[in-house]
């Protein structure tokens, strides 16, 4: 039979994974010729071959790719003729308009974790040891296609030895694009809190970073995608410092434990879990403690019951912690608010007076990334931070898009959504824009991705609150670029995202969206956070919300729950919470009631408030902590009976929510039934609003889903009904997907 010569693009996540070197041993067993390179789509083949050959030789490429690749589409042509003697790699083909995902970095593999430990491999101790499925990917990426000379590595040319791997098709390096070794990679370096070189020596350096870290100092280390800040897990008066110097008081620390079996000595973990804990994105999990913990839980994360857990995402962090042989308290190397720091100048200047020393070392950071964060509620992900391994995300949705479009997000957990051409990428996490370095950061890297992909955004979308630092560079964008400016209501946008996320925009069935979040500003320019949409047929509108309360002292109102409480107590009641204020506050707070005009629905205060009543957390340390106490107090009650705080009541009143609890307090119910039935409580109000409204998606978004306790009462009430639940998965359902909402809603609900 006739070979013809086929071209085969594959679309998805293709590059940076190990695809061409798998499809070139493919390629050669099958005795095909042909070539294989990266272009803008992902991989093009060009092959020789049958007709009847060429559907067995793609389904084989189907059904064996590495791992960590995903294959979202693929096409064959049959083109011009041509003649080739045999199979070959060939250089990518320069193309700036990209149009495939940005592969995200990889933990260290197995097979690596064991040429590290094994004395007799050239890659022992080696702290840079990657292959073609691990290592980093976006951090060092420069430009697109993925090669060599497209990251920081670039700098680092191979010996002969590390050549032999790059050019030998029976090696696990084979075209690997991060090939290095101790001969010709990179080093590390390391030093005191003053600047000062101590160490060079590779291997020395590991046993200097666990001896010190045992006499109880703090260590900043440089991981592939930015610092970490170290120190022992088991000494309190290490983590006591470390909180001193960062100025972290209660907020909690991560924990990185060298491997899973000591990790389950001290956590409970379930399947799901283990396999996450386990995966290629290295995440930290949540997961819940164990009685007599090594670790000095307490003070990690003071009241909790939880912690958050990872092991080494890098060979670098597996080689500390194999030789240090403690969990270590590992948090981001910045100063409290700040953006996670990259390079050396600014960490020994920035970390000066917060870590003893340094471990520094010569990769490049091109885009630093904090650790994602996630939790498993009933096998049901959640992401609440996202970031390395999961971003930047490409989301396969359809933007239909003819232009650039860049969708600038919220101002806290801020993030980025851009769509060059039809395909949507969402940005790493980036944290609060009143930091002026995590805005700075924000902005730099928007500009970056700008000129990876070679276009400029032809429409800026921004958030209704004209005081967003997102939507201020919004509208700087605009002037600059001379492009439309379109305004995204900010609850309009978290429902549109999980629209998006599920491929609900194309459903016939009328959808109810539940938006509950701390804040975001209205059409009505009141501040939003209790709400109820519907959508159907590109139309969403606002069905109904929570009962509005005062909202005051602006931004005061987030961080201490006791003033979402004095807003939603009745007058009779008042006098019972006037010990939480100071006569001053007392007499200063009534007065703004008095004359206040600004109101909200904000289910997030609403937590807020029952927190400040229930167990006294008045004012917030840390984002979010009063909130976390509650769920906790709910999680303890382990019975299944509950009251139900808005029984026969027509109109959703947190004031009547309040009332009731007061009642329930002073009836002497207990605190942990008092918690869990308000949770179950809103759960109700989900499920009457959508019977009574004859809908059966729910599509939930915003941070109050983050809320364990809240989600599984639903993902259990919602089954029991028969009602298709969907809660944000791929983006968190936190402020960090309101870029991508912005974008789905310009894209299918702005007519």
């Amino acid at each position: 039979m006739q070979a013809n010569t086929y071209k085969i693009q594959i679309k998805g996540l293709v590059q940076g994974v190990g695809f061409r070197p798998f499809v070139y041993n493919l390629a050669t067993q099958n005795k095909l010729t042909g070539n294989v390179s990266n272009n803008a789509n992902g991989v093009v083949i060009h092959i020789n071959t049958t007709e009847k050959k060429i559907d067995a030789f793609v389904q084989q490429i189907l059904n064996q790719k590495p791992k960590v690749s995903v294959i979202t589409s693929y096409n064959i042509n049959k083109i011009t003729p041509k003649i080739y003697i045999d199979f070959s790699i060939v250089l990518s083909e320069v193309n700036h308009q990209i149009q495939s995902p940005l592969t995200p970095d990889f933990s260290v593999c197995n097979s690596c974790k064991e040429e590290l430990k094994d004395k007799k491999n050239r890659r022992f101790q080696y702290a840079f040891t990657t292959c073609v499925q691990c290592g980093p990917r976006y951090s060092i990426t420069t430009k697109f296609p993925f090669e060599r000379e497209h990251t920081s590595l670039s700098k680092f040319k191979m010996c002969n030895t590390c050549k032999k791997e790059y050019n030998n098709p029976e090696d696990k390096r084979f075209h690997s694009q991060t090939n290095s070794c101790s001969t010709c990679g990179i080093k590390l370096q390391f030093k005191n809190d003053k600047g000062d070189l101590l160490e060079e020596n590779q291997q020395t350096i590991l046993l200097k970073i666990a001896k010190k870290l045992k006499e109880g100092n703090i260590i900043a280390i440089k991981n592939t995608n930015g610092y970490l800040l170290c120190c022992d897990a088991t000494n309190t008066k290490v983590i006591q410092k470390l909180r001193k110097n960062k100025k972290r008081p209660n907020k909690p620390f991560a924990v990185l434990y060298s491997n899973i079996e000591t990790l389950k000595k001290d956590f409970e973990l379930s399947d799901t879990q283990e396999k996450l804990i386990n995966s290629n994105i290295a995440p930290i999990v949540i997961l819940k403690n164990k009685t007599n913990t090594i670790i000095k839980t307490d003070i990690i994360a003071p009241k909790l019951h939880q912690t958050g857990v990872m092991l080494p995402s890098s060979s670098l962090f597996e080689l500390i912690m194999k030789t240090v042989k403690t969990p270590l308290v590992a948090t981001s190397g910045n100063i409290h608010g700040s953006s996670i720091i990259s390079n050396e100048k600014e960490a020994q200047e920035e970390l000066k007076n917060v870590a003893d020393y340094f471990i520094h070392h010569n990769l490049d950071i091109q885009f630093p990334q904090d650790d994602s964060v996630l939790k498993i509620i009933d096998k049901q992900t959640i992401i609440l931070r996202r970031s390395r391994g999961l971003a930047p995300n490409y989301i396969d949705v359809n933007a239909k898009t003819t232009e650039p479009i860049l969708a600038m997000g919220a101002h806290l957990k801020s993030t980025f959504t851009f769509s060059p051409n039809t395909h949507i990428y969402v940005s790493q996490y980036f944290g609060n824009l009143d930091s002026y370095n995590v805005l700075q950061r924000y902005k730099k890297t928007i500009n970056d991705y700008i000129q990876l992909f070679n276009a400029t955004p032809k429409t800026i979308l921004i958030d209704t609150h004209p005081n967003y630092q997102s939507s201020v560079i919004g509208k700087e964008f605009a002037l600059k670029w001379n492009t439309n400016l379109i305004v995204v209501q900010h609850h309009k946008a978290h429902f549109a995202s999980v629209l998006g996320e599920h491929h609900l925009f194309s459903s016939k069935d009328q959808i109810l969206g539940v938006i509950w979040d701390g804040t975001g500003l209205g059409d009505d320019n009141n501040i939003w956070g209790g709400e109820f949409f519907t959508y159907q047929n590109k139309k969403m509108k606002r069905l109904t919300h929570f009962n509005y309360f005062n909202w005051i002292a602006n931004d005061k109102m987030a961080k201490e729950p006791r003033l979402a409480l004095l807003s939603l107590m009745s007058n009779e009641n008042k006098q019972l919470i006037e010990n939480k204020f100071s006569k001053t506050e007392w007499s200063v707070y009534n007065k703004m009631l008095a004359s206040n005009k600004l109101k909200t629905s904000s289910v997030g205060r609403l937590f807020d408030a029952v927190a400040s009543l229930l167990i006294n957390t008045d004012i917030n340390t840390y984002e979010a902590e009063a909130v976390m106490l509650l769920e906790q107090l709910a999680s303890e009650y382990q019975q299944k009976s509950y009251l139900n705080f808005l029984e026969n009541e027509k109109q959703l009143s947190p004031q009547k929510i309040i009332e009731n609890i007061i009642k329930a307090k002073e009836n002497n119910i207990p605190k942990e039934k008092i918690a869990a039935s308000f949770i179950y409580t809103l759960s109700k109000c989900i499920l009457k609003i959508s019977k009574k409204e004859n809908i059966k998606i729910i599509a939930c978004s915003g941070g109050v889903f983050q809320n364990s306790f809240l989600v599984k009462m639903l993902l259990k009430m919602t089954k029991e009904e028969n009602i298709n639940l969907k809660i944000n998965c791929k983006l968190s359902p936190n402020d960090e997907n309101i870029s991508f909402g912005q974008l789905m809603y310009n894209q299918y609900c702005k007519n």
